[in-house]
């Protein structure tokens, strides 16, 4: 499963694409009002940084206006992906986007019709939003199953990205469910590295090393 970073901090993405394990970001127009940053200049420098796809989300609510926006943001770098909301005017931009060769993230998903609905329009990417399902009394990680079910079933190409991650828990659950891709943030991937068990059976390592007055070196 593909991990995306969803954030706009530049200084965080320089630390944890060091990694190696990073395959690329999603932005919104929250991250982007968070950052106090021209839009255009965020998501250039991000895909500086990022050689996977890079998310940048219209904020048009006409299919025209989208096309129009979507348009300027693909001419940014290579490896944009013309985020558009799951609304009627949506998926028309987004049927548009795919014939014109443009990758989509269509995001704010919440049922597996609506899914069906971004697929066949061509959408790159499917952005079933888990943790806000689950606020809601739903089974966010249910909605992932259903979409996976349908788009094996009819072979469609449209990747799951699993968004509105909170925990590891849900990038662990969001990966059996068979996503694609899941997009967390950074201070969730921070703690995928993290177990009590892995820390206390280094700090006995390192102990009964050091007792040994050997060096590797």
């Amino acid at each position: 499963m593909q991990l995306f970073l969803d954030t706009t901090d530049i200084g965080l993405l320089k630390e944890l694409t060091a990694t190696g394990l990073v395959d690329g970001v999603t932005t919104n127009p929250t991250l982007i009002a968070k950052s106090g940053r021209p839009m255009l200049e965020v998501i250039a420098e991000i895909c500086e940084l990022v050689e996977g796809p890079v998310s940048a989300e219209v904020a048009a609510t006409t299919a025209e206006g989208m096309l129009a926006e979507g348009a300027r943001l693909s001419q940014i770098a290579p490896n944009v992906v013309v985020k558009v909301p799951l609304t009627r005017e949506g998926l028309i931009a987004t049927a548009e986007f795919a014939v014109q060769g443009i990758a989509t993230n269509v995001t704010l998903c919440f049922s597996a019709a609506q899914a069906l609905l971004a697929a066949k329009a061509g959408a790159s990417y499917i952005s079933p939003f888990i943790g806000r399902l689950d606020d809601y009394g739903a089974e966010g990680m249910g909605l992932i199953q259903e979409i996976r079910a349908i788009y094996d079933n009819y072979g469609f190409d449209t990747e799951i990205l699993a968004a509105s991650i909170r925990t590891p828990a849900h990038v662990t659950a969001a990966a059996l469910a068979g996503a694609d891709c899941a997009t967390i943030p950074p201070t969730v991937f921070a703690d995928l590295f993290k177990h009590p068990l892995t820390e206390k059976g280094l700090e006995q390592f390192l102990s009964d090393w050091a007792k040994t007055g050997q060096s590797i070196l």
